[in-house]
């Protein structure tokens, strides 16, 4: 199954409110002919561009392939939520792995977002950088766990920039009242993650890296130097990065048994009325919720409702994408339920079973980043300077990440995405029953 042709065989971006509303494109003329590079990237999402950009200005020669255009994967589609923390929470990790090693997870994920904050300061990106963070809770023992995780945060780790909400304050700051409670994070925040990945893009272009963007990459060389080769093209390099994510395939088949592609759906509505824009999100927050399969809100730059919510695990997307998400939004949101759609559109991001990022050397001269499991805003930028970094010699934030080592989906090959189907459905399923 050929994920980057599947759902927009013209390798455009997809009818996106991003794409329609995002900074410009930088010029990337596909590879033709032969080169060589120090490093050669594969993906310009935010690992690879992250990557490309440390690597280049320290004087690398850098070339980033893409396969479609810059940020056309998960990040130029994401909810653009950039999240404190991993995908579990400190407690949950606490238990998993023992204080020490949270402890660095939680400082890692805080360099995150600091990382993400620099690069739109030193940059200039422009893409609607704003502050704070909900995670909505929906039964009461959710809030009291949530409530746990706080204090967790403020007396273990020294977050000050939590509190929690009771169910009549996340009300007050959502406009639902659907949620039994929840927190409020001002560390954590949102951002329009098309504009972000250009303004990474032209960063790195700056710094002297080269993107080819239509450029797919058909396959790698175990020789050393690797011989990456496209359609047109090859580059010969003595370092290869794959930044795909959800789209590893057949291209690194040992992480693609680590990271399963999963589809997701946003879509954006009119600009809401002004009582709508006055009860809903009025301190202009970005929210997620706690179902197994997450909604996930916030407000635009121009008043519109952003809203995900949704997954499938075929490959191929719904036919009525808006039909699939406005089910969910209206169960938040019942006064918007005949609100009009204005963009829908889906997504592959990568998970895995554990909801850990997937790191992993090869061989010394092949490195992969991925599985962020719907929290790669924040932490897919840093893992792209965390590859970078491990190639010149500072180890340390790869090598926690690679030692968490998220184990393969069961099934091999041919089974594991109806493995994958039935263990969702299920947990979709307890999601509508509340349990």
């Amino acid at each position: 199954m050929d994920l980057l042709r599947l759902n927009e065989p013209d390798g455009e971006h997809p009818q996106s409110y991003y794409a329609a509303t995002a900074g410009p494109a930088p010029a990337c003329e596909p590879l033709r002919g032969a080169r060589t590079a120090q490093v050669c990237i594969i993906g310009a999402g935010f690992t690879g561009l992250s990557a490309a950009l440390y690597l280049a200005e320290r004087g690398l020669d850098v070339v980033v392939l893409e396969a479609n255009r810059v940020g056309w994967g998960a990040s130029g589609r994401n909810g653009g939520q950039l999240g404190s923390g991993q995908r579990l929470g400190q407690l949950e990790l606490r238990r998993m792995l023992g204080a020490p090693k949270a402890a660095a997870l939680w400082q890692l994920a805080e360099d995150a977002k600091a990382h993400v904050r620099a690069l739109v300061d030193e940059h200039g990106i422009a893409c609607d950088l704003k502050r704070g963070h909900i995670r909505a809770e929906l039964t009461e023992a959710g809030a009291r766990a949530a409530a746990d995780e706080a204090r967790h945060l403020r007396d273990d780790l020294g977050y000050e920039r939590i509190s929690v909400l009771d169910r009549d304050a996340v009300a007050r700051h959502t406009g639902s009242r659907l949620y039994a409670g929840g927190t409020l994070d001002t560390g954590a925040g949102h951002l329009h993650p098309l504009s972000f990945v250009r303004g990474l893009a032209r960063a790195a272009i700056d710094a002297g890296a080269v993107i080819h963007e239509k450029s797919r990459v058909l396959s790698v060389g175990e020789d050393r130097p690797h011989v990456v080769r496209t359609e047109h093209g090859s580059v010969t390099a003595r370092r290869v990065f794959f930044a795909l994510n959800g789209y590893h395939g057949g291209l690194e088949r040992r992480s693609a048994r680590r990271v399963m592609p999963i589809n997701n759906f946003i879509v954006a509505t009119e600009p809401l009325s002004p009582r709508a824009h006055a009860e809903i999100l009025p301190g202009d927050v970005a929210v997620a919720d706690s179902k197994f399969v997450v909604n996930y809100w916030r407000k635009s730059a121009d008043n519109r409702l952003l809203f995900g919510g949704g997954e499938t695990y075929r490959y191929r997307y719904p036919g009525d994408i808006g039909r699939l998400v406005r089910r969910n939004l209206a169960q938040v949101y019942p006064q918007l339920k005949d609100i009009r759609i204005d963009y829908a559109w889906g997504g592959t991001l990568g998970i895995t079973r554990s909801r850990l990022p997937f790191f992993r050397a090869i061989g010394g001269t092949r490195l992969v980043a991925g599985g962020f499991s719907g929290h790669g805003v924040a932490l897919a930028t840093l893992a792209g300077r965390l590859m970078a970094q491990h190639m010149v010699g500072r180890h340390d934030g790869f090598r926690t990440f690679a030692s968490l080592a998220p184990p393969p989906f069961p099934g091999g090959g041919w089974a594991r995405q109806p493995l994958l189907v039935a263990a969702m459905s299920w947990y979709a399923l307890r999601d509508r029953l509340g349990v």
